[in-house]
Protein backbone atom coordinates (compact mmCIF):
# COMPACT_ATOMS: atom_id res chain seq x y z
CA UNK A 1 0.00 0.00 0.00
CA UNK A 2 1.10 3.37 -0.17
CA UNK A 3 1.99 5.81 2.35
CA UNK A 4 0.43 9.37 2.77
CA UNK A 5 2.82 11.84 2.89
CA UNK A 6 3.70 12.54 6.70
CA UNK A 7 3.24 16.22 7.70
CA UNK A 8 6.02 16.93 10.65
CA UNK A 9 5.05 16.74 14.21
CA UNK A 10 3.09 19.33 15.41
CA UNK A 11 0.29 19.97 18.37
CA UNK A 12 -2.70 18.29 18.08
CA UNK A 13 -5.43 20.39 15.37
CA UNK A 14 -8.69 21.21 17.20
CA UNK A 15 -11.51 19.04 16.04
CA UNK A 16 -12.19 20.78 13.17
CA UNK A 17 -11.25 21.69 10.39
CA UNK A 18 -12.42 18.86 8.08
CA UNK A 19 -12.90 18.50 4.18
CA UNK A 20 -16.96 18.89 5.02
CA UNK A 21 -18.28 18.53 1.21
CA UNK A 22 -16.33 15.53 0.84
CA UNK A 23 -17.11 13.98 3.81
CA UNK A 24 -21.10 14.58 3.49
CA UNK A 25 -20.62 13.04 0.11
CA UNK A 26 -18.75 9.38 1.19
CA UNK A 27 -20.99 9.74 4.18
CA UNK A 28 -24.35 9.92 2.42
CA UNK A 29 -22.74 7.12 -0.36
CA UNK A 30 -21.92 4.41 2.19
CA UNK A 31 -25.76 5.06 3.45
CA UNK A 32 -27.46 4.80 0.57
CA UNK A 33 -25.15 2.25 -0.81
CA UNK A 34 -26.02 0.03 2.40
CA UNK A 35 -30.07 0.52 1.81
CA UNK A 36 -29.81 -0.43 -2.15
CA UNK A 37 -28.46 -3.39 -0.90
CA UNK A 38 -30.08 -4.48 1.83
CA UNK A 39 -33.33 -4.00 -0.42
CA UNK A 40 -32.09 -5.23 -3.72
CA UNK A 41 -29.81 -8.36 -2.31
CA UNK A 42 -29.53 -9.07 1.06
CA UNK A 43 -28.79 -7.55 4.61
CA UNK A 44 -25.48 -9.65 4.74
CA UNK A 45 -24.42 -7.82 1.47
CA UNK A 46 -25.12 -4.23 3.49
CA UNK A 47 -23.44 -5.07 5.92
CA UNK A 48 -20.54 -6.06 4.50
CA UNK A 49 -20.43 -3.01 2.46
CA UNK A 50 -20.02 -0.88 5.72
CA UNK A 51 -17.42 -3.83 6.50
CA UNK A 52 -15.66 -3.04 3.32
CA UNK A 53 -16.23 1.27 4.86
CA UNK A 54 -14.47 0.35 8.05
CA UNK A 55 -11.84 -1.61 5.98
CA UNK A 56 -11.03 1.55 4.09
CA UNK A 57 -11.38 4.11 7.45
CA UNK A 58 -8.93 1.58 8.93
CA UNK A 59 -6.67 1.63 6.13
CA UNK A 60 -6.51 5.16 5.84
CA UNK A 61 -6.37 6.46 9.44
CA UNK A 62 -3.67 4.25 10.50
CA UNK A 63 -1.70 4.43 7.20
CA UNK A 64 -1.39 0.80 7.38
CA UNK A 65 0.78 0.02 4.08
CA UNK A 66 2.20 -3.24 2.53
CA UNK A 67 4.25 -1.39 -0.12
CA UNK A 68 5.95 1.31 1.96
CA UNK A 69 6.50 -1.24 4.93
CA UNK A 70 8.33 -3.93 2.63
CA UNK A 71 10.15 -0.67 0.70
CA UNK A 72 11.52 0.65 4.18
CA UNK A 73 12.63 -2.40 5.49
CA UNK A 74 14.78 -3.19 2.35
CA UNK A 75 16.01 0.51 1.44
CA UNK A 76 16.86 1.35 5.31
CA UNK A 77 15.90 -1.61 7.42
CA UNK A 78 13.27 -0.37 9.53
CA UNK A 79 10.93 -3.10 10.38
CA UNK A 80 7.89 -1.58 12.08
CA UNK A 81 5.65 -1.89 9.21
CA UNK A 82 6.77 -5.67 8.98
CA UNK A 83 6.12 -6.03 12.50
CA UNK A 84 2.77 -4.58 12.69
CA UNK A 85 1.88 -6.95 9.58
CA UNK A 86 3.02 -9.87 11.86
CA UNK A 87 0.47 -9.08 14.98
CA UNK A 88 -2.63 -8.74 12.27
CA UNK A 89 -1.72 -12.19 11.16
CA UNK A 90 -1.23 -13.70 14.85
CA UNK A 91 -4.22 -12.22 15.70
CA UNK A 92 -6.01 -13.72 12.36
CA UNK A 93 -4.97 -16.87 13.04
CA UNK A 94 -5.84 -17.30 16.45
CA UNK A 95 -9.78 -15.88 15.04
CA UNK A 96 -9.44 -17.95 11.66
CA UNK A 97 -8.02 -21.28 12.78
CA UNK A 98 -10.68 -22.81 14.94
CA UNK A 99 -13.16 -21.65 12.99
CA UNK A 100 -12.33 -22.93 10.03
CA UNK A 101 -11.03 -26.31 11.60
CA UNK A 102 -15.20 -26.34 12.60
CA UNK A 103 -16.32 -25.48 9.17
CA UNK A 104 -18.69 -23.14 10.72
CA UNK A 105 -18.83 -19.49 12.12
CA UNK A 106 -22.28 -18.61 14.13
CA UNK A 107 -24.14 -21.33 11.91
CA UNK A 108 -22.73 -19.94 8.68
CA UNK A 109 -20.99 -22.72 6.82
CA UNK A 110 -16.89 -21.12 6.09
CA UNK A 111 -14.15 -21.75 4.11
CA UNK A 112 -10.49 -20.60 3.59
CA UNK A 113 -8.67 -19.19 0.88
CA UNK A 114 -6.45 -22.21 0.14
CA UNK A 115 -5.06 -22.59 -3.74
CA UNK A 116 -2.36 -24.47 -5.08
CA UNK A 117 1.52 -23.56 -4.46
CA UNK A 118 3.65 -23.61 -8.10
CA UNK A 119 4.63 -21.82 -11.04
CA UNK A 120 2.04 -18.99 -11.40
CA UNK A 121 2.44 -18.33 -7.69
CA UNK A 122 6.28 -17.88 -8.17
CA UNK A 123 5.83 -16.07 -10.80
CA UNK A 124 2.81 -14.02 -10.21
CA UNK A 125 3.59 -12.82 -7.22
CA UNK A 126 6.99 -11.50 -8.04
CA UNK A 127 5.71 -9.45 -11.03
CA UNK A 128 3.42 -8.39 -8.17
CA UNK A 129 6.24 -7.23 -6.10
CA UNK A 130 7.77 -5.31 -8.69
CA UNK A 131 4.24 -3.68 -9.50
CA UNK A 132 3.77 -2.42 -5.70
CA UNK A 133 6.72 -0.49 -5.79
CA UNK A 134 6.31 0.72 -9.52
CA UNK A 135 2.16 1.32 -9.40
CA UNK A 136 3.34 2.94 -5.46
CA UNK A 137 0.52 0.56 -3.69
CA UNK A 138 -1.10 -2.75 -3.87
CA UNK A 139 -4.30 -3.66 -3.99
CA UNK A 140 -6.11 -2.22 -1.20
CA UNK A 141 -3.29 0.39 -0.95
CA UNK A 142 -4.67 1.32 -4.25
CA UNK A 143 -8.40 1.46 -3.18
CA UNK A 144 -7.99 3.71 0.14
CA UNK A 145 -5.51 6.06 -1.36
CA UNK A 146 -7.57 6.61 -4.42
CA UNK A 147 -10.76 7.00 -1.69
CA UNK A 148 -7.83 9.13 -0.29
CA UNK A 149 -7.66 11.49 -3.78
CA UNK A 150 -4.66 10.11 -5.27
CA UNK A 151 -4.61 11.21 -8.36
CA UNK A 152 -2.18 9.08 -9.71
CA UNK A 153 -3.28 5.96 -7.99
CA UNK A 154 -6.84 6.18 -10.15
CA UNK A 155 -4.24 5.57 -13.16
CA UNK A 156 -2.91 3.04 -11.35
CA UNK A 157 -6.32 1.27 -10.56
CA UNK A 158 -7.07 1.66 -14.40
CA UNK A 159 -3.87 0.27 -15.11
CA UNK A 160 -4.57 -3.05 -12.39
CA UNK A 161 -8.06 -3.65 -13.96
CA UNK A 162 -6.54 -3.91 -17.65
CA UNK A 163 -4.33 -6.12 -16.40
CA UNK A 164 -5.86 -8.26 -14.05
CA UNK A 165 -8.65 -9.24 -17.74
CA UNK A 166 -5.31 -9.67 -19.80
CA UNK A 167 -4.28 -12.43 -16.82
CA UNK A 168 -7.76 -14.55 -17.13
CA UNK A 169 -6.77 -15.07 -20.67
CA UNK A 170 -3.73 -16.08 -20.05
CA UNK A 171 -4.62 -18.44 -17.09
CA UNK A 172 -5.08 -22.11 -18.57
CA UNK A 173 -1.68 -21.70 -19.90
CA UNK A 174 -0.41 -20.81 -16.04
CA UNK A 175 -2.72 -22.88 -14.45
CA UNK A 176 -1.03 -26.01 -16.67
CA UNK A 177 2.38 -25.54 -15.48
CA UNK A 178 3.97 -27.82 -12.52
CA UNK A 179 1.84 -27.09 -8.96
CA UNK A 180 1.28 -28.49 -5.76
CA UNK A 181 -2.32 -29.37 -4.70
CA UNK A 182 -4.24 -26.51 -2.56
CA UNK A 183 -2.58 -27.69 0.90
CA UNK A 184 -4.18 -25.92 4.09
CA UNK A 185 -2.19 -26.14 7.56
CA UNK A 186 -5.59 -26.42 9.31
CA UNK A 187 -6.59 -29.46 7.86
CA UNK A 188 -3.12 -31.28 7.64
CA UNK A 189 -1.76 -30.56 11.12
CA UNK A 190 -5.42 -29.29 13.15
CA UNK A 191 -5.55 -25.73 14.47
CA UNK A 192 -3.90 -26.10 17.74
CA UNK A 193 -0.26 -27.08 16.62
CA UNK A 194 -1.08 -25.10 13.15
CA UNK A 195 -1.36 -21.72 15.66
CA UNK A 196 1.52 -22.50 17.12
CA UNK A 197 3.68 -23.07 14.33
CA UNK A 198 2.49 -20.35 12.72
CA UNK A 199 2.60 -17.65 15.47
CA UNK A 200 6.58 -19.23 15.87
CA UNK A 201 7.16 -18.13 12.49
CA UNK A 202 5.53 -14.75 13.57
CA UNK A 203 7.48 -14.07 16.37
CA UNK A 204 10.63 -15.15 14.36
CA UNK A 205 10.18 -13.13 11.59
CA UNK A 206 8.84 -9.86 13.81
CA UNK A 207 12.78 -10.95 15.93
CA UNK A 208 14.70 -10.87 12.64
CA UNK A 209 13.50 -7.14 11.86
CA UNK A 210 13.96 -5.72 15.41
CA UNK A 211 17.89 -7.55 15.01
CA UNK A 212 18.08 -5.89 11.28
CA UNK A 213 16.86 -2.44 12.36
CA UNK A 214 19.07 -2.61 15.28
CA UNK A 215 22.23 -3.35 13.39
CA UNK A 216 21.46 -0.94 10.81
CA UNK A 217 20.53 2.18 13.17
CA UNK A 218 21.52 0.91 16.54
CA UNK A 219 18.03 1.56 17.99
CA UNK A 220 14.29 0.89 16.58
CA UNK A 221 13.25 3.68 14.68
CA UNK A 222 10.55 6.01 15.50
CA UNK A 223 8.11 6.30 12.83
CA UNK A 224 7.41 9.72 11.25
CA UNK A 225 4.66 11.90 13.55
CA UNK A 226 1.92 12.98 11.95
CA UNK A 227 -0.22 15.60 12.50
CA UNK A 228 -2.76 14.62 15.06
CA UNK A 229 -6.37 16.43 15.64
CA UNK A 230 -7.66 16.52 19.07
CA UNK A 231 -10.24 13.50 18.78
CA UNK A 232 -7.58 10.99 16.62
CA UNK A 233 -9.56 8.07 16.67
CA UNK A 234 -12.39 10.07 15.06
CA UNK A 235 -10.27 12.19 13.25
CA UNK A 236 -6.58 10.18 12.74
CA UNK A 237 -3.87 9.46 12.95
CA UNK A 238 -3.89 5.60 14.39
CA UNK A 239 -1.54 3.69 15.86
CA UNK A 240 0.15 0.99 13.55
CA UNK A 241 -0.94 -1.97 16.09
CA UNK A 242 -4.35 -0.72 16.13
CA UNK A 243 -4.92 -0.82 12.44
CA UNK A 244 -3.31 -4.43 12.28
CA UNK A 245 -6.11 -5.58 15.11
CA UNK A 246 -8.68 -3.76 13.15
CA UNK A 247 -8.01 -5.40 10.19
CA UNK A 248 -7.62 -8.64 11.89
CA UNK A 249 -11.31 -8.00 13.23
CA UNK A 250 -12.53 -6.80 10.34
CA UNK A 251 -11.23 -9.70 8.34
CA UNK A 252 -13.09 -12.04 10.45
CA UNK A 253 -16.24 -10.07 9.99
CA UNK A 254 -15.89 -10.86 6.56
CA UNK A 255 -15.89 -14.33 7.27
CA UNK A 256 -18.84 -14.89 9.09
CA UNK A 257 -20.67 -12.72 6.58
CA UNK A 258 -19.71 -13.91 3.67
CA UNK A 259 -18.16 -17.60 4.36
CA UNK A 260 -14.75 -16.82 3.26
CA UNK A 261 -12.08 -14.13 3.81
CA UNK A 262 -11.38 -11.08 2.73
CA UNK A 263 -10.31 -10.54 -1.08
CA UNK A 264 -9.86 -7.65 -3.50
CA UNK A 265 -8.50 -8.53 -7.04
CA UNK A 266 -11.20 -10.60 -8.32
CA UNK A 267 -13.27 -7.69 -8.61
CA UNK A 268 -10.67 -6.03 -10.64
CA UNK A 269 -11.21 -8.87 -13.30
CA UNK A 270 -14.77 -8.82 -13.11
CA UNK A 271 -14.76 -5.32 -13.95
CA UNK A 272 -12.09 -5.30 -17.03
CA UNK A 273 -14.28 -8.08 -17.96
CA UNK A 274 -17.81 -7.15 -17.99
CA UNK A 275 -16.20 -3.58 -19.37
CA UNK A 276 -14.34 -5.85 -22.22
CA UNK A 277 -17.80 -7.42 -22.81
CA UNK A 278 -20.17 -4.15 -23.13
CA UNK A 279 -17.38 -2.97 -25.69
CA UNK A 280 -17.83 -6.43 -27.81
CA UNK A 281 -14.84 -8.89 -26.63
CA UNK A 282 -16.30 -12.21 -26.41
CA UNK A 283 -15.39 -12.65 -22.57
CA UNK A 284 -18.08 -15.74 -22.29
CA UNK A 285 -15.95 -17.67 -24.27
CA UNK A 286 -12.50 -17.26 -22.75
CA UNK A 287 -11.90 -20.81 -20.01
CA UNK A 288 -11.65 -18.39 -17.28
CA UNK A 289 -15.00 -17.05 -17.91
CA UNK A 290 -16.87 -19.98 -19.14
CA UNK A 291 -17.74 -22.25 -16.14
CA UNK A 292 -18.13 -22.46 -12.67
CA UNK A 293 -18.72 -19.33 -10.35
CA UNK A 294 -16.70 -16.69 -12.98
CA UNK A 295 -19.43 -17.23 -15.29
CA UNK A 296 -22.06 -16.68 -12.77
CA UNK A 297 -19.70 -13.89 -11.64
CA UNK A 298 -19.93 -12.82 -15.08
CA UNK A 299 -23.67 -13.23 -15.49
CA UNK A 300 -24.98 -11.43 -12.40
CA UNK A 301 -25.08 -8.02 -11.54
CA UNK A 302 -22.06 -6.41 -10.08
CA UNK A 303 -24.11 -5.40 -6.93
CA UNK A 304 -24.30 -9.30 -5.98
CA UNK A 305 -20.60 -9.58 -6.31
CA UNK A 306 -18.99 -9.42 -2.15
CA UNK A 307 -15.67 -8.22 -3.47
CA UNK A 308 -17.13 -5.67 -5.53
CA UNK A 309 -19.20 -4.32 -2.79
CA UNK A 310 -16.20 -4.51 -0.40
CA UNK A 311 -14.40 -2.56 -2.72
CA UNK A 312 -16.40 -0.13 -3.37
CA UNK A 313 -16.64 0.16 0.23
CA UNK A 314 -12.86 0.60 1.01
CA UNK A 315 -13.16 3.73 -1.67
CA UNK A 316 -15.88 5.70 0.47
CA UNK A 317 -14.37 4.62 3.50
CA UNK A 318 -10.96 6.12 2.65
CA UNK A 319 -12.60 9.05 1.45
CA UNK A 320 -14.32 9.79 4.51
CA UNK A 321 -11.82 9.03 6.42
CA UNK A 322 -9.67 12.22 4.58
CA UNK A 323 -12.10 14.33 4.78
CA UNK A 324 -12.31 13.89 8.53
CA UNK A 325 -8.68 14.28 8.59
CA UNK A 326 -8.61 17.55 6.96
CA UNK A 327 -6.40 15.87 4.09
CA UNK A 328 -8.87 14.95 1.27
CA UNK A 329 -6.89 17.74 -1.72
CA UNK A 330 -6.50 15.80 -5.23
CA UNK A 331 -3.28 16.83 -6.73
CA UNK A 332 -3.78 16.91 -10.30
CA UNK A 333 -0.38 17.91 -11.73
CA UNK A 334 1.46 14.15 -12.31
CA UNK A 335 5.29 14.36 -13.58
CA UNK A 336 5.25 12.17 -16.66
CA UNK A 337 7.86 9.27 -15.47
CA UNK A 338 5.37 9.11 -12.47
CA UNK A 339 2.73 8.35 -14.67
CA UNK A 340 4.53 5.81 -16.84
CA UNK A 341 5.69 4.06 -13.50
CA UNK A 342 1.75 3.88 -12.37
CA UNK A 343 0.74 2.42 -16.24
CA UNK A 344 3.50 -0.63 -15.97
CA UNK A 345 3.34 -0.58 -12.39
CA UNK A 346 -0.47 -1.63 -12.50
CA UNK A 347 -0.42 -3.46 -15.02
CA UNK A 348 2.21 -6.02 -13.30
CA UNK A 349 -0.31 -5.47 -10.18
CA UNK A 350 -3.08 -7.12 -12.01
CA UNK A 351 -1.23 -9.68 -13.93
CA UNK A 352 0.93 -10.89 -10.78
CA UNK A 353 -2.35 -10.92 -8.74
CA UNK A 354 -4.40 -13.32 -11.23
CA UNK A 355 -1.54 -15.59 -11.55
CA UNK A 356 -1.05 -15.78 -8.12
CA UNK A 357 -4.58 -16.43 -7.10
CA UNK A 358 -4.54 -13.49 -5.15
CA UNK A 359 -2.46 -10.06 -3.94
CA UNK A 360 -1.39 -9.06 -0.80
CA UNK A 361 -4.66 -9.71 0.70
CA UNK A 362 -6.32 -12.48 -1.00
CA UNK A 363 -2.91 -14.59 -1.50
CA UNK A 364 -0.91 -13.22 2.06
CA UNK A 365 -3.18 -12.14 4.74
CA UNK A 366 -6.15 -14.28 3.55
CA UNK A 367 -4.18 -17.24 2.55
CA UNK A 368 -1.48 -17.29 5.24
CA UNK A 369 -4.87 -17.09 8.10
CA UNK A 370 -6.91 -19.57 5.86
CA UNK A 371 -3.47 -22.14 6.79
CA UNK A 372 -2.99 -22.41 2.88
CA UNK A 373 0.94 -23.16 2.20
CA UNK A 374 0.30 -20.86 -1.09
CA UNK A 375 0.52 -17.70 1.30
CA UNK A 376 3.61 -17.99 2.27
CA UNK A 377 4.99 -19.30 -0.81
CA UNK A 378 3.18 -15.81 -2.19
CA UNK A 379 4.91 -13.83 0.86
CA UNK A 380 8.40 -14.93 -0.11
CA UNK A 381 8.13 -14.19 -3.96
CA UNK A 382 6.61 -11.23 -3.65
CA UNK A 383 8.72 -9.78 -1.44
CA UNK A 384 11.98 -10.43 -3.97
CA UNK A 385 9.84 -8.79 -6.48
CA UNK A 386 9.02 -5.71 -3.79
CA UNK A 387 13.29 -5.78 -3.53
CA UNK A 388 14.05 -5.38 -7.81
CA UNK A 389 10.59 -2.73 -7.59
CA UNK A 390 13.00 -0.50 -4.63
CA UNK A 391 15.57 -0.61 -6.69
CA UNK A 392 13.77 0.64 -10.22
CA UNK A 393 11.72 3.60 -8.25
CA UNK A 394 14.52 6.05 -8.80
CA UNK A 395 14.64 5.61 -12.65
CA UNK A 396 10.81 6.84 -12.44
CA UNK A 397 11.66 9.31 -9.93
CA UNK A 398 10.02 7.91 -7.04
CA UNK A 399 11.08 8.33 -3.33
CA UNK A 400 12.69 5.62 -1.62
CA UNK A 401 12.49 7.01 1.86
CA UNK A 402 15.53 6.68 4.46
CA UNK A 403 16.45 7.83 7.72
CA UNK A 404 19.80 10.07 8.82
CA UNK A 405 22.20 7.73 10.48
CA UNK A 406 22.51 10.30 13.93
CA UNK A 407 25.03 7.75 15.52
CA UNK A 408 23.19 6.68 17.86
Amino acid sequence: MSSIPAPSAQAPRPLFPVNPKPLGIAVLLIALGAVYLAQTVSARQAALYVVGALLGITLYHAAFGFTSAWRVFIADGRGAGLRAQMVMLAIGVLLFFPALSAGSLFGQPVTGLVSPAGTSVIVGAFIFGVGMQLGGGCASGTLYTVGGGSTRMVITLIAFIVGSVVATAHMPFWTAMPQLKPFSMVLAFGAGPAIALNLVVFAAIAGLTVLIEKRRHGRLVNEPDRVAHASPWLHGPWPLIAGAVALAVLNFATLALAGRPWGVTSAFALWGAKGAAALGVDIASWKYWSAGPNAASLAAPLNFDVTTVMDIGIVFGAMAAAALAGRYAPVWRIPLRSIVAAVVGGLMLGYGARLAYGCNIGAYFSGIVSGSLHGWLWLVCAFAGNVLGTRLRPFFGLEVERVKNTGC
